[in-house]
Order: C-alpha cells, then structure tokens, then sequence
C-alpha cells in the first residue's frame, strides 16, 4: 500500500482546526492559574488515549453505553458552554477538588479531546485508513505538548491585560462553538 501525504496533511489540518489548541490557550491558561499545577504529559498522554481509544473503539463503546454521537456531543457542549461562562463572568463553576489539577476534566477532555474532536475521529474513518488518523493524530498531540509546555512563555507575553482581554473574547469563541455543537445534535435527535 502506498502511503498519500495528501492524505495526511487533510487529516492532520483537520483535526488541529478542531482540537484548536491554539484558541484554547486563553482557556488552558485560565484553568492552570486556577488550579495552580497542569502537567504537560499528563494531559498530552490523557487526550492522546482519549483519541486513540475513540479511533478504535469509538462506535462500539457509544453503542454499550447505550449512546449514540449525538448525546455525547450534546453532554461534552454543555461543559464546554460552563467553560465559556467561566472565561467570560469570572466565575468559578468548576469547584476544584483538593489536590485536582483539571486535568483530566475540563482540560483533557472536554477541551482538547472533546465531542468535536471525537466525533471529527469518527467521521474521518469514513474517508481515510486508520493509519492517516492516527498519524494525524500523533501529529497534533506534539504541537498539543508544546503548547501546553509554552504556557508560562506566553503568558509573559501577553501580560495580565492582555491575557484578561484574550481569555473573555476566546470565551465568547468557546460559547459559540459549544451552541453550535449542541444545537447541531440536539436537532438530530428527532431523526
């Protein structure tokens, strides 16, 4: 079999368009100066199994659960709605437990891992081998690392107004696309 770098490349963009890490820094930042540690491996390890196990056993597990794609994108739209909420009021939704980092919740999923990402995995298996996904996603996970290993680095450079301003208007962003994807599956569940 012949490996299609035109393949990879389609799969790879769009998967980082949905992952959008780097829209989520504004968010990635928020959380990490509320709960004080986020480890970089961590979370990369976490959303790398998330997406990995989703490739492979997505549809099957769904079906256990007795769910379907739509219900789950739906439940992971609400988190991501509450996290919005957070960015923009200034509020603290997400109770930290003592010694949670978040991240596990809301971090690795549902922001990095989320429904989008997940049910984007799902949908590509329609187009592509497994091979490509999973390059693709190995792909996004090290840009996922670095970025989430720069926070610091970042957070210098857009100073706290700065930081203030990005987190409220990627907030509204994380709102909008949460509406979206919740209103996008609630609509199918009449279907």
């Amino acid at each position: 079999m012949n490996f299609d770098i035109n393949k990879l490349v389609t799969v790879t963009f769009t998967l980082f368009a949905v992952i959008d890490i780097i829209g989520s820094i504004p968010v990635l930042i928020s959380l990490k100066a509320k709960s004080g540690n986020v480890s970089s491996t961590k979370v990369t390890l976490v959303s790398g199994i998330l997406m990995i196990v989703f490739l492979y056993l997505g549809e099957p597990l769904l079906k256990i659960l007795n769910l379907d794609v739509h219900s789950f994108a739906v439940g992971g739209s609400i988190v991501m709605f509450l996290v919005g909420l957070e960015m923009i009021l200034g509020l603290d939704i997400f109770k930290e437990e003592p010694g949670s980092t978040g991240t596990f919740v809301p971090i690795a999923f549902p922001l990095i891992a989320g429904t989008g990402t997940l049910t984007t995995i799902m949908s590509l298996k329609a187009n592509f081998e497994n091979q490509y996904i999973l390059l693709g996603i190995i792909i996004n996970l090290v840009v996922i690392f670095i970025a989430m290993h720069s926070l610091k680095w970042i957070e210098k450079i857009l100073g706290k107004t700065g930081l203030i301003a990005v987190r409220k208007f990627f907030g509204v962003i994380l709102l909008a696309i949460a509406v979206k994807i919740f209103g996008t599956n609630l609509a199918a569940f009449g279907k």
